[in-house]
């Protein structure tokens, strides 16, 4: 079938209720459910539609169909769809439109996916995974550090689609930046895939410097005069936090590698070398991550001896006072026997004199155990 028929075909779908999302839910407006920030105003998954040609962006309305026919009609430009968390309706007659792989629109939709790279004939598929610091006033054993989300960019010759998961990672500030470099926004699609992936990797650079204030602190505390008895709650919430931004970060090495070392038809040899200035980036995420692990181990094995060393003094001091206890408690035990001969049993001074004894005895182990630091 041609490209007008297929355009046709599309458009028809659309018309019975598959692309014309805006106008659709513009008639159920009373059900638009606005306590989402992410979403558009109309409730619907379409964030934005707009179509530039060289760099700059093309006056006109939001409808989807209409915009591709315009630009295969003049050969130059594309189209920039973006999407905030599509349902498979939603997103059925773009993946139609524009001839998605379905593994691709599959893992679209879903989300949860690693960071990777992909290609279908004509077209790239890339995951990224967005993180987010969370902010908190004090950092507990059940405090949140890193929240995740999902982008999924689909290029083509013409198209961008970008697909978010997620309640951060907003792509707006993001349009807007390359709104205003137009020169840069005239070399294509490739060019708003690189943009996001140095979003993306610029966030990991973000995140990783307000985590390692928490590490920071928690060292403050494990080393402190009193360390022993700090929350090792904490180090491991860390650990398991930093696992998390370790999921986003590593595996993305390897499609950023990709996108700038290896020949692709929908990335031009131009845009690979910004990709380049990613990867360097994302290798110093990486090196901070692996960084911060070995620190959190670190201070996780200083906290467990501090404890040993903690229970081992503890232990010393009760070893000291029952022998010091024991003294009295040997004397006062012979001296309670029933026993007619004892030693100075019936003398005047013989009570007094084994108080002294007991005395000087306890007083002489308290000091020797002292001088050893054992109390």
């Amino acid at each position: 079938m041609s490209m007008a028929g297929n355009l046709r075909k599309v458009t028809h779908l659309s018309r019975v209720g598959g692309l014309r999302t805006v106008a659709r839910l513009a008639r159920r407006r009373p059900r638009v459910d606005l306590s989402h920030p992410a979403r558009s105003p109309l409730g619907s998954s379409v964030v934005n539609c707009v179509t530039y040609r060289e760099g700059e962006r093309v006056p006109g309305g939001s409808d989807l169909v209409d915009a591709v026919e315009r630009v295969r009609k003049h050969g130059d430009g594309f189209v920039w769809l973006g999407l905030h968390e599509p349902t498979d309706q939603e997103f059925a007659g773009i993946a139609e439109l524009f001839d998605l792989h379905p593994l691709a629109v599959e893992d679209a939709i879903e989300a949860h996916q690693r960071p990777k790279l992909e290609r279908y004939d004509e077209t790239l598929f890339a995951v990224f995974k967005t993180v987010c610091y969370v902010e908190h006033e004090e950092l507990t054993a059940t405090s949140e550090v890193v929240d995740t989300g999902e982008i999924m960019v689909f290029v083509g010759q013409d198209f961008v689609i970008t697909v978010r998961h997620g309640r951060h990672g907003s792509l707006g500030p993001l349009r807007e930046e390359l709104e205003s470099d137009p020169a840069q926004l005239a070399k294509g699609p490739a060019a708003v895939l690189h943009a996001i992936a140095d979003h993306v990797v610029d966030d990991y650079l973000q995140v990783t410097d307000s985590v390692q204030a928490d590490i920071d602190q928690v060292e403050m505390d494990v080393f402190a005069e009193n360390g022993a008895r700090a929350d090792p709650g904490r180090i491991y919430q860390l650990k398991r936090e930093l696992l998390e931004l370790k999921r986003a970060v590593v595996p993305l090495g390897r499609p950023v590698e990709d996108l700038a070392t290896r020949p692709i038809r929908v990335v031009p040899p131009e845009i690979q070398a910004y990709f380049r200035d990613v990867l360097d980036h994302l290798m110093r995420a990486k090196e901070q991550i692996a960084s911060f692990d070995e620190l959190l181990n670190s201070i996780l094995q200083a906290h467990l001896a501090q404890v040993t060393v903690a229970q081992n003094e503890d232990m010393r001091k009760i070893t000291a006072w029952a022998a010091v206890i024991a003294v009295p408690t040997m004397v006062c035990g012979v001296y309670g026997m029933n026993f007619d001969h004892m030693p100075e049993l019936h003398w005047t001074f013989g009570y007094p004199l084994v108080l002294g004894v007991i005395s000087i005895a306890c007083l002489v182990l308290h000091r020797g155990f002292r001088r050893n630091g054992w109390l």
